[in-house]
C-alpha cells in the first residue's frame, strides 16, 4: 500500500485494489479530475469536468498539496510544471502518484517515485 500522506476520504473512496481501475486515466474519470473527449467525425473536442465528487476531489487536492509541502521531489516536478505555465489546479493533479503504488503494490518511496523527473547532475 502507498505510504503518502492520504486523507481517509480519499482511501475509503478511491480504494486501494490494484485492480479496481485499468489506468490511471480510470482512476481520475472516476474521481472526476479527468477531462471530457467528444470525438465525431473530424471534430475533437476536450472539456472540463464539472459535475463530480467535490469531497474526493477536495480530498485529493489536499493530499497533493500535502505531497508538494512534504517531498522534494514532488515540489520539484511541481515547480517545473509552473515553470512552463501550467495553473495551480493542474500542476497540483500531476504531482499525485497514488495510482503508480496502489498498481504496483508497493510503498511509496521518493528516490523511485521521482527519479525519471530528476536533472542530470554536470560533473
Amino acid at each position: 500500500m502507498c505510504r503518502t500522506p492520504r486523507s481517509p476520504r480519499g482511501s475509503c473512496r478511491v480504494g486501494d485494489d490494484p485492480t479496481r481501475y485499468a489506468c490511471a486515466k480510470a482512476r481520475k474519470d472516476y474521481v472526476g479530475t479527468g477531462p471530457i473527449t467528444w470525438v465525431s467525425g473530424k471534430s475533437h473536442i476536450v472539456q472540463a469536468r464539472y459535475v463530480r465528487n467535490n469531497r474526493l476531489a477536495d480530498a485529493l487536492q489536499r493530499q497533493a498539496f500535502s505531497a508538494v509541502k512534504a517531498s522534494p521531489g514532488a515540489r520539484h516536478y511541481y515547480d517545473k510544471q509552473r515553470a512552463r505555465e501550467t495553473g495551480y489546479n493542474p500542476a497540483l493533479r500531476q504531482v499525485g502518484n497514488l495510482h503508480g503504488c496502489l498498481k504496483t503494490r508497493t510503498r511509496y518511496d521518493e528516490a523511485t517515485a521521482w527519479s525519471h523527473h530528476a536533472h542530470p547532475h554536470a560533473a
